[in-house]
């Protein structure tokens, strides 16, 4: 479930140093986030996020053979926007079948396979939530949505003892990305509140 940002033991200090490594709110209009209201968590909507049905160095090594691990990070902002009022980062690992031509997703130890392109890249946003708990039904917000691969000397310090660490990923995502280190985002919805949204049964946040 996804955690309030300061229930995660998280400093002010230290997300200061996160939202400086990288501009808020500077998405174009047209990569403007839709949200879905699940319960108590929001996710992210956005179909025009293509990390897997438009060629990319992540592509071309999924049909090498090769398993590529994605990393996102997911934030609501209300009315401070320096400090995200919660948030969700994590990774999930997606590989290539070349005799089916389908995609297997692992996220949050969950395996899928027998997936398209399409169908998997919308697996992975499903996955995907943040808590809207304890938000007021007529508070403004934003969502705020950044993913990118992450490679194998990175991997250790992305996954701690402790969960997700915080250092490594404000490291993965202020580093500027190259030909072979896609990168989507920073994808912003436009300004939303809670009771402007349908609110669908929860089915409890899938992010693992």
């Amino acid at each position: 479930m996804p955690r309030d940002a300061r229930d995660n033991g998280i400093s002010r200090r230290s997300w200061l140093l996160a939202c400086l490594a990288f501009p808020l709110f500077g998405a174009r209009a047209a990569d403007a986030l839709s949200v879905n209201y699940d319960g108590d968590n929001l996710h992210p909507v956005d179909p025009g996020l293509h990390f897997l049905t438009q060629k990319t160095a992540a592509l071309d090594r999924l049909k090498d053979a090769d398993a590529v691990t994605f990393v996102y990070w997911l934030q609501l902002f209300t009315i401070d926007r320096s400090v995200p009022r919660a948030e969700s980062r994590g990774k999930f690992v997606v590989s290539y079948d070349i005799f089916e031509e389908r995609f297997q997703v692992n996220f949050g130890g969950r395996s899928q396979s027998g997936l398209t392109a399409v169908d998997a890249e919308k697996l992975c946003l499903e996955r995907m939530a943040v808590s809207a708990a304890g938000i007021p039904q007529d508070l403004p917000f934003f969502l705020r949505l950044e993913l990118r691969t992450a490679g194998p000397r990175e991997l250790p310090s992305v996954t701690t003892d402790s969960g997700i660490s915080l250092r490594a990923f404000v490291e993965i995502f202020s580093r500027k990305p190259g030909a072979d280190d896609p990168h989507w985002g920073p994808l912003e919805s436009p300004r939303l509140r809670l009771s402007d949204l349908g609110r669908t049964p929860g089915r409890g946040a899938r992010n693992g």
